[in-house]
């Protein structure tokens, strides 16, 4: 895979909340240098971004209700409306983790709804927070951000202890199966990781090395071959 190619499938995480607007500023200028599919910002720093990346293919991104996603619908909705409006065409969102371990998944799926809806035209991707959830529980989730509408189901945040594995993500391809794509984020440091997740079935990669990676892969090359997933003893292709 081209250095290029890597680039298009990956959103570069710039969500420390120690990021200055001078650094970001830095940051942001030594990014565009390479055809990210975002570049991911805390939302005080949404309409910075916006200005810096005006007629480039690389959308401003942001999220809501991060890290920990137990803040209200109401108050998710009024902070990715806001985000919108200041210039950011990709939303991540994390779910109610609260409410789905609580067994309200009526509700986590109502709030993803009302998210689709304010989020109408821009691209929307809710975290499930993988490293806190068995296997049943993964795909339960999954099942909830395909019925709210969002564009992508997402492992991490990055901010729980723990991020993307190549297990989970064949999970969620595979519980996807196309109908929305699967962001792998959260531990992804290297182009080795990057590609595993890819060949595990990820169409998206979240990472704060993206510059890194991009740069180490620029004169590598390779097909990307779709990992298998097994269930039960059984080796299913991921789709």
């Amino acid at each position: 895979m081209r250095a290029d190619e890597l680039a298009r499938k990956t959103d570069l995480a710039l969500l420390s909340p120690l990021l200055t607007g001078r650094e970001l500023v830095r940051r942001v200028e030594l990014a565009v240098n390479h055809p990210f599919a975002s570049i991911c910002v805390a939302p005080c720093h949404v309409r910075l971004l916006a200005h810096m990346l005006r007629g480039r293919s690389t959308a401003a991104a942001t999220v809501a209700g991060f890290p920990l996603g137990y803040t209200t619908t109401a108050a998710k909705v009024a902070e990715a409306g806001e985000a919108l409006t200041a210039g950011a065409a990709e939303i991540d969102a994390v779910m109610n983790l609260a409410l789905f371990k609580s067994g309200r998944r009526d509700l986590v799926e109502a709030e993803i709804k009302a998210l689709r809806r304010v989020t109408a035209g821009a691209v929307l991707k809710v975290i499930i927070e993988t490293s806190y959830l068995d296997d049943a529980e993964k795909e339960e989730a999954a099942d909830l951000v395909i019925y709210g509408g969002a564009d992508f189901v997402k492992t991490s945040t990055g901010f729980a202890g723990g991020g993307a594995t190549e297990r989970d993500v064949r999970l969620l391809s595979y519980r996807a199966a196309g109908r929305i794509g699967v962001k792998a984020s959260a531990g992804i440091d290297t182009a080795e990781k990057a590609l595993a997740m890819l060949r595990a079935g990820a169409t998206r990669i979240g990472t704060s090395r993206g510059v890194e990676i991009v740069e180490e892969l620029r004169d590598a090359a390779g097909p990307i071959e779709k990992a298998p997933i097994t269930r039960g003893g059984t080796r299913v292709p991921v789709p």
